[in-house]
């Protein structure tokens, strides 16, 4: 566990209140039910909705090589595929990485993932029906699969990826972000950015996009855990588009809280992956702070000021 969670357990949620730690149902009962009606949520939690809805802002989102919304398209998923090398196969209404495949290269007529593991065209077929069948979906409901552009990191990030691409988790409260994390990929998460699958967050400055602290599996670290090298100089490209578009995302969707995951990619450019309307909180332990202050001093700037400015954090 954390050193700096540690420290607050065991503890009455009374303590955690007071150190600032948003927990699980504050955030669904206080947060949530307040600011994010559930009409909205058909605009995060569909992935391809999501993507229609950026690209009616203007807003990157890498580009969809095939959606497979029938068993009998399966058939044909070499077609579908094509000659490409890399890409990525995700469902449509999937969360927290589950069901995320990425393929980098292919050996033969079979597909190389990260990590070196190999599927079949047939396993790729089976993982896509399991995909249609709700397998991975929320709520387990019949779902869409996703064949995408596998996205390439900025250069001053490659180096982390192992071997994979690194993103960027922006939390916002009323169209504010309120905390942000870098997300590395390991060889545990598989090349997926999602901590609870062994990724590693790395804690943003909101001013300026460098690391504040670094988590892995719940433990504090400095160092990447597959490459060994540190963290504590990583800094975030493209800062101040990573946080316009999270912005400009936030408030075409509506809601009062939600997270936004972006690429810095090699271009230089913030590409939208998704947005989540029920972000997690780990992203408090990688900035070893918690949300209700954050929270709080939004509340505060906005009833203040009728055209409130950007929050610059301390």
């Amino acid at each position: 566990m954390n050193d700096w969670l540690r420290r607050l357990m065991p503890a009455a949620p009374g303590r955690l209140r007071r150190a600032g730690v948003l927990g699980l149902n504050g955030r669904n009962m206080n947060v949530l039910t307040a600011w994010n009606p559930k009409g909205l949520y058909r605009l995060t939690d569909d992935k391809l909705v999501t993507k229609e809805l950026c690209a009616s802002c203007g807003i990157a989102t890498a580009e969809t090589y095939a959606v497979v919304d029938h068993p009998v398209q399966v058939r044909r998923l070499d077609r579908r595929v094509g000659g490409r090398r890399e890409f990525v196969v995700k469902p449509a209404r999937g969360a927290g990485g589950r069901g995320v495949i990425i393929v980098v290269d292919r050996r033969g007529e079979d597909f190389v993932r990260v990590g070196g593991l190999t599927l079949s065209l047939g396993g790729l077929r089976d993982h896509i029906l399991e995909i249609l069948s709700g397998l991975y979906s929320i709520g387990g409901r019949v779902d869409r699969a996703i064949i995408e552009q596998r996205l390439c990191a900025h250069p001053a990030l490659a180096a982390v990826g192992a071997g994979s691409t690194p993103d960027v988790r922006i939390v916002l409260y009323r169209q504010e972000p309120v905390m942000a994390m870098l997300r590395l990929p390991t060889v545990a998460s598989a090349g997926r950015s999602n901590l609870h699958r062994g990724a590693m967050g790395v804690g943003l400055d909101l001013r300026t996009g460098s690391a504040v602290a670094a988590v892995c599996n719940g433990q504090v670290v400095d160092r990447h855990v597959d490459t060994g090298l540190p963290l504590g100089g990583l800094w975030v490209p493209a800062w101040r588009e990573v946080l316009a578009v999270a912005r400009k995302l936030a408030a075409a969707i509506g809601m009062g809280y939600v997270g936004v995951d972006i690429v810095p990619d090699a271009r230089g450019a913030a590409v939208v992956l998704e947005a989540n309307g029920r972000p997690g909180l780990t992203i408090q332990i990688a900035n070893r702070r918690g949300l209700l202050k954050r929270l709080a001093d939004v509340d505060a700037r906005l009833t203040r000021r009728a055209s409130p400015q950007p929050v610059e954090w301390a």
